[in-house]
Parts: structure tokens; sequence; C-alpha cells
């Protein structure tokens, strides 16, 4: 299953949104399910790895995220897994209308393995609203960058 959102901060310059969002340990301020985010190896650039607490359905659980792409005030990929998923989150961010502030493309690609596979229908709906709370927390912590 796949969410993507747009988020637009009219006045915060690409540079500023790609380094809060290559630093992935923000994730605490605006992914509304993390609890925890704490890089373990790595200087936050490619190969960095990070261990990640996230509440969802009301059950705690732990991914291990690992940095895939960066490329300068342009784009940041993340690549998520524990036992029951793989999440790709990929974070584009080009400048906004008319070359002022920037706009993002936040895409979260969530594929179950083993027998979570069997309830990503079930998922749909609490997916799309874990969507649309990290559209919120963004479209609130951007601009104030």
């Amino acid at each position: 299953m796949k969410i993507t959102r747009t988020i637009t901060a009219p006045d915060t310059p690409p540079s500023a949104v790609f380094a809060y969002l290559s630093d992935f340990t923000t994730s605490e301020e605006w992914d509304p399910g993390t609890l925890e985010t704490t890089l373990v190896e790595g200087d936050g650039g490619v190969g960095s790895r990070y261990r990640n607490r996230s509440v969802f359905r009301g059950r705690e659980t732990e991914l291990t995220y690992v940095t895939v792409d960066l490329q300068p005030d342009r784009l940041v990929v993340m690549r998520g897994e524990n036992s029951s998923v793989v999440v790709h989150d990929r974070m584009s961010i080009r400048p906004g209308a008319g070359g002022r502030g920037s706009a993002l493309v936040y895409e979260a690609d969530f594929r179950f393995k083993g027998l979570a596979r069997l309830a990503t229908p079930l998922l749909r709906r609490p997916l799309t609203r874990l969507g649309d709370d990290a559209e919120q927390a963004l479209a609130r912590v951007l601009p104030r960058l």
C-alpha cells in the first residue's frame, strides 16, 4: 500500500527542508506514530542506520531504518524494516510555486510480510489516517524551519 502527500512551505527554502528531513531523528516531531528515533550507526549519510520505536494501532513496534539515497536539497529516501513490514519513505523536495519556498512530496510504500500481508486490506484506513496525520504535522513544522 502506498501513501502520497504533498506539503507546501511557501517561506522555507528546499535546503532547510532537506536538512531537516535528512536527519531522520526529526521523525519524532512529524511522524505521528513515532515515539523515538535514534541514530545507531553512521553519520546521517547514505548507509546510516536508525532505530525507530513506533506505535501503530495501539501496538508498539520497532523498525530499523537505513538511509538509502540523499540528493542535497532534492531527495531523502529511507527504508525501514521489521519482521512484518518493509517501508520505503521517499521525500522529494522542489522549489515552491514561482520559485518561492518549497514543495515536499512524501511517499510511504508499505509492503507487509508473512501473516501481516493477509491484513493489508484492513490496514488501508489506519495507514491513510497515518498519512493524513503526518501531512498535518509536516505542514505545521516545515514553515517554522
